[in-house]
C-alpha cells in the first residue's frame, strides 16, 4: 500500500471513529471536514472502502444503541435521544426498516405482533418456520419439537403465535423438497433484524449458487470489506432464518466443514446435497 493510499486508509478510520462517538446523526459535511475531505469526494471514497454510505454506517451504529436500550428497559423517549434520533417521526421510520417492528414492539419482544409457526419432519430433523406477515422470521433446526416451539416462544415472548398453521405449509414443503434432494434450494422472502451490515452480508450470501462454497475472507472481499471476515463469521453465526439465507455454504479457509449453529454434521449433509443441486426457484 503506497503512501496516499494508507493516509487514506487513516483518514477513513478517523472518519469512521468521529461517526460513532457522535451522539446525534452528523452531517455529511461535518464528517468531510473532521478528515480534512470533501464531502462528494469522501463519500464517494467512504462507500468504495466499505460498501455502504456514510449514513447507512451512521444508521447502523445508530440501530446498534437503540437495540442496547430497548433491551435494557429503557423507555422509548429515553432510548430515542441516546441512539441519537432527533424526532419520533425519524425513529419510526428507521425501526420500520431495521426492526422490522415499532421500538415499543421490538422491547416488548414482539408485542402486539402476529407471528405463525408450525414444526414438522424433515430431511435434517424437526424443523420449525416462523413467519410474520412479512415473510419468514425464524427458521430453526433441532431433535426436539417441545424445545424448538419453547426457544420460540422465549424469543417472542409477548406476540400472538399461531401454531400450526397450514399457511405456511408451501414455504416448508419447499425447504423439505430441497433437502429430500427432490428440488432446487427455494428462495423465500424473509423478515428478520439486521444492521446494514448483516443485511449486506446476508444478501450476498442468497447469491451464492448452490454447490459453491466461500470462506470468510471471501465474502468479506465480495463485499468490498476485505478487513471485516471476524464479522462476516459474526453475521453468518446470527442468522435467524437457516436455509433460507445460506450461511451454510460458508467454510473454513484451511478446510472442513467449520462450525453451525444447527451442528457440523447436519451442515456437512447440507453441503453434500447441494452438490449436484440444479438452479434455485422463487416462491
Amino acid at each position: 500500500m503506497n503512501k496516499a493510499a494508507t493516509l487514506l486508509q487513516t483518514k477513513l478510520i478517523k472518519a469512521c471513529r468521529h461517526i460513532e462517538d457522535m451522539p446525534d446523526l452528523p452531517t455529511l459535511a461535518n464528517v468531510a471536514l473532521h478528515v480534512d475531505l470533501s464531502p462528494a469526494y469522501f463519500q464517494k471514497v467512504f462507500k468504495r472502502a466499505l460498501s455502504i454510505s456514510p449514513r447507512q454506517y451512521a444508521d447502523a451504529i445508530r440501530f446498534k444503541r437503540l437495540r442496547q436500550q430497548l433491551q435494557n428497559g429503557d423507555d422509548v423517549s429515553r432510548a430515542l435521544y441516546d441512539a441519537g434520533f432527533g424526532s419520533s417521526s425519524r425513529l419510526y421510520e428507521f425501526a420500520d426498516r431495521y426492526l422490522g417492528m415499532t421500538p415499543k414492539i421490538y422491547q416488548g419482544k414482539g408485542q402486539g405482533r402476529v407471528i405463525r409457526y408450525i414444526i414438522v419432519d424433515s430431511p435434517l430433523g424437526d424443523l420449525l418456520l416462523a413467519a410474520t406477515d412479512r415473510g419468514i422470521c425464524t427458521v430453526r433446526l433441532g431433535n426436539n419439537k417441545k424445545k424448538l416451539q419453547q426457544e420460540l416462544k422465549k424469543e417472542f415472548a409477548a406476540a400472538e403465535l399461531i401454531p400450526n398453521d397450514k399457511s405456511l405449509r408451501p414455504w416448508t414443503q419447499a425447504l423439505i423438497d430441497y433437502l429430500a434432494g427432490h428440488k432446487p434450494w427455494p428462495v423465500l422472502p424473509y423478515d428478520v433484524q439486521a444492521t446494514a451490515f448483516q443485511r449486506r452480508v446476508w444478501e450476498w450470501l442468497c447469491t451464492i449458487p448452490s454447490g459453491t462454497t466461500y470462506d470468510y475472507s471471501q465474502v468479506a472481499k465480495a463485499i468490498g470489506q476485505p478487513s471485516a471476515a471476524r464479522a462476516v463469521a459474526r453475521a453468518c453465526a446470527t442468522n435467524p432464518v437457516a436455509l433460507v439465507i445460506p450461511c451454510h455454504r460458508i467454510v473454513p479457509k484451511s478446510g472442513g466443514v467449520g462450525g453451525y449453529r444447527w451442528s457440523p454434521a447436519r451442515k456437512d449433509k447440507l453441503l453434500k446435497i447441494e452438490q449436484t443441486r440444479p438452479a434455485p426457484t422463487t416462491l
